[in-house]
């Protein structure tokens, strides 16, 4: 089949890829011409595991090609996807120019029927204002179709080959059709190809974000009240995980979600519910405690060394707002770094993937370190934000040598606190109570 995808961000680059893998022929467009050239000559602009691989072999193979020409893209495919970014307005709305630009383009462009899927995240009613704006552009026949992603980041190559289900909004028989084909070679092991109408499919984007997200800060706030009350999160989150109504999956506390989905997904269901006369108390409950949980990490070294840190030597590891990325929108490590910096403290930083985009974060601020161990030389304690595995079972003799003081603030419960007291550190983790080596009391 002949595709364009129009966007090469994350989704974009990400679906045109795997698209073309599956031995369709694919050509990925974007208005930036810095952007496509630098993917022509390898260098993909976000990381992501094995996407870099999949291009390089599929360009390669002539089945993958990058472009400017929106208008010659769209009249050598059948299928157009959007998959331009929506970002959160002052207002929470998401913002639809970049699609409804894409929308017109393409509608200039057609030379006869087309397939237009959004692909992009937008809100319930988007389709048929795609619909409205490619008509005014076009006298040719069209359909439109809402095809929402659910891929994680750092897992997306498996998640678009093997999805869990594949959600097609449309209401004409020849577009659904032409959607089953396209994504059939990626559910050959019975995951389901689920028909309905735009909305619902729309509807089903948001509704999966928002739940997580609502499941990530009601376990935040049972480990805040498992701190306060001496019970042990680990085990409640053990004890509930095996409720078959439950399950075990965004169940682990921490400081907070962060990205580029769940933060402006959930703003977008609030504004959405607004629009139709209702107010969604939850939501904006699950908004409030992240971001209150952002902050945990902080007032934990504040309570330990004081409300003033000059003088202070603290190191980070983990930028990235989770591990197999290097996003740090709305990451945690935003709020603790600042946190940090305005009350006088200094800062040395380690990510394996996030220092470039932390740079363009923090400056000259804090220093860098691309080695884990070396941040830790003189540190009065580590911070730990990201749940990178090589932050697992790291040398802890060594990092006790390193530090200034052996004390630890886990904020994702990488350790067993028994474990380190035995190493003789001071460990202060998510809901668990904290434990005090001697040697640092």
């Amino acid at each position: 089949m002949k595709i364009c995808v129009v966007g090469t961000g994350y989704v974009g680059l990400v679906a045109g890829t795997c698209f073309a893998e599956s031995g369709n022929d694919v050509v990925c467009v974007d208005n930036v011409a810095g952007k496509i050239r630098a993917i022509r000559e390898g260098h993909v602009p976000f990381y992501e595991p094995g996407l870099e691989e999949l291009i390089r072999r599929n360009v390669t193979e002539a089945r993958l090609a990058f472009s400017t020409e929106l208008a010659d893209a769209v009249r050598t495919s059948l299928v157009c996807f959007i998959a331009v970014g929506t970002p959160s307005g002052a207002d929470g709305a998401a913002d639809l120019s970049a699609v409804m630009s894409v929308a017109g383009g393409i509608g200039r462009a057609m030379d006869g029927y087309r397939v237009i899927v959004a692909k992009s995240t937008v809100p319930i009613g988007t389709a048929e204002r795609i619909r409205a704006a490619v008509a005014e552009a076009t006298r040719h026949p069209f359909d439109v179709v809402s095809n929402p992603e659910f891929l994680k980041e750092g897992a997306a190559i498996e998640d678009f080959m093997k999805p869990d289900r594949v959600v097609i909004g449309a209401t004409s028989q020849r577009a659904i059709d032409l959607m089953r084909e396209l994504y059939e070679p990626f559910v050959r092991t019975g995951n389901p190809i689920l028909v309905m109408d735009n909305a619902s499919a729309e509807m089903t984007k948001y509704a999966a974000n928002a739940l997580l997200a609502t499941r990530i800060s009601f376990m935040n706030e049972i480990a805040n009240l498992c701190e306060r009350a001496g019970a042990d999160v680990d085990q409640v989150r053990r004890g509930i995980g095996y409720d078959r109504r439950i399950g075990h999956h965004f169940l682990f506390p921490g400081v907070g979600y962060g990205g580029s989905c769940f933060p402006k997904d959930v703003k977008a269901v609030i504004h959405t519910a607004r629009q139709h006369g209702m107010e969604f108390p939850l939501l904006g409950a699950v908004e409030d405690v992240n971001e209150a949980q952002k902050g945990r990490l902080v007032e934990k070294v504040v309570t330990e060394f004081g409300a003033d840190l000059t003088g202070r030597r603290f190191a980070v590891w983990g930028l990235a707002f989770k591990p197999r990325t290097d996003d740090m929108r709305e990451a945690p490590a935003l709020t603790i770094v600042e946190g940090l910096l305005a009350r006088g403290a200094a800062l040395a930083v380690h990510d394996p993937e996030a220092l470039n985009e932390a740079r363009r974060a923090f400056g000259e601020r804090v220093t860098y370190h691309r080695v884990n161990y070396e941040a830790l030389g003189g540190a009065d304690a580590l911070l730990i934000v990201t749940e990178w595995n090589e932050f697992r079972r790291p040398d802890f003799p060594r990092m006790k040598r390193l530090l200034r003081r052996p004390v630890i603030f886990d904020g994702r419960n990488l350790y067993e606190p028994e474990v380190m007291r035995e190493h003789g550190f001071t460990y202060f983790p998510i809901g668990r109570a904290a434990v005090r080596a001697a040697a640092a009391s």
